[in-house]
């Protein structure tokens, strides 16, 4: 294998490769990157797998002669994002792969080919979402996902798709956040679900091409209306440009969050957003990340405090538009920040029903019978 790459364009495509390998496999192959010439020498084709999750991406090339070589994945990627601009030369040598880029030069060992495994194929297409949309969707909604392996079903991102309505929600116990857009279905009868490890799926976005589309792949059979898969069948997939990636999905039935929602309040405040995040973090400096920050509505203002007895303290005040009778909630700093974050907004819509219930963060007033396109419910903590 002998070719000639743009630095840049070559790159991107060995960081989305390598996003995904494992840091520690199971079979040393697995932490490869396998790079193969197509047989018209044009394009190198780049792939990773480690049996659960597959990532595939391809680049345009000048080529000599043709080949295929799998390489240390994580170190080809730190070499070539530190490479100078222009144009990167690769060679084979026998067991070694010479990658140079202006007067820098690199050999690596190539690690054998026939032991790494085949890719899973893409399943089939069932439609295409905005990737800015997307990738905006994921960013609000998968901090809500537990970090605790424990409970899989926790630590997912569940996708559901039904008609051109996609919501991706995520909950962890404490909190639920759903986020509902629109997509275009292959068959708008459509009515799937899938819950996708949230933490693959956050990477998968981190890399999508702006002002593009993603489109999305499930492993089912047949795909209409009053068809539907549940959580754990098979496998979903990502196709974005030349770069695609698949998981598998977690083999579990997702929490009923629909009923969670309160579906009346008692009172309500609307804010901005940004002057509410800049106080939050200040008072949460006395807090520990368990310690509940305190926040108390009334007239025309919230006052947020933290920390009591001996301890630190921080006290801060703040204007806002309250409807209701005076209420004091306490929450994790970090769930409240979490919340706010996901704001597509300059104003964040709070609304309460009982200091000890769920309050549910929105990024638009409610209207009748129809939901704000974010919701962050978030359960308060008991103080005394």
């Amino acid at each position: 294998m002998k070719l000639r790459v743009d630095r840049d364009a070559f790159a991107e495509a060995v960081a989305w490769t390598a996003r995904a390998l494992p840091t520690r496999p199971a079979v040393p192959v697995l932490a490869g990157i396998r790079l193969e010439l197509s047989s018209d020498g044009s394009t190198l084709h780049l792939s990773g797998f480690d049996y659960e999750i597959s990532t595939r991406a391809s680049v345009e090339v000048l080529s000599e002669d043709p080949g295929s070589a799998l390489v240390p994945g994580r170190l080809l990627a730190e070499i070539v994002r530190n490479l100078p601009s222009g144009s990167v030369h690769i060679d084979t040598d026998g067991s070694r792969l010479l990658i140079s880029g202006g007067a820098a030069r690199f050999t690596l060992i190539t690690m054998p080919l026939e032991d790494y495994p085949t890719l899973p194929g893409m399943p089939g297409r069932i439609g295409s979402v905005s990737a800015d949309a997307f990738a905006a969707a994921v960013r609000q909604v998968a901090p809500a996902a537990s970090r605790d392996d424990t409970l899989p079903m926790l630590t997912g991102a569940y996708l559901d798709f039904t008609g051109d309505t996609l919501r991706v929600v995520a909950t962890d116990r404490y909190r639920i956040a759903v986020r509902e857009l629109w997509w275009s279905p292959e068959d708008q009868g459509i009515d799937v679900s899938a819950l996708v490890p949230a933490r693959t799926l956050s990477d998968t976005v981190r890399g999508l091409l702006t002002r593009s589309n993603v489109d999305i792949a499930l492993s089912t059979s047949s795909v209409g209306e009053g068809v539907s898969l549940s959580p754990g069948e098979g496998m979903i997939g990502f196709e974005n440009g030349e770069r695609r990636t698949t998981t598998r999905l977690i083999d579990s039935e997702f929490v009923k969050y629909a009923a969670w929602f309160p579906k009346e309040f008692s009172a309500r405040a609307e804010v901005a957003v940004a002057p509410l995040m800049e106080a939050v973090k200040r008072v949460a400096l006395v807090a520990d990340r368990n310690t509940p920050l305190r926040l108390a509505f009334s007239g025309s203002e919230v006052v947020l405090e933290a920390g009591s007895g001996e301890d630190a303290q921080a006290m801060e005040a703040i204007g806002v538009g309250y409807e209701g009778d005076p209420i004091r909630l306490a929450f994790r700093p970090d769930y409240l920040m979490d919340g706010l974050s996901g704001m597509e907004g300059d104003t964040a819509h709070l609304n309460f029903t009982e200091p000890t219930k769920p309050a549910v963060f929105t990024d638009a007033p409610a209207k009748e019978g129809e939901e704000p396109s974010f919701r962050y419910l978030v359960q308060p903590l008991r103080v005394s």
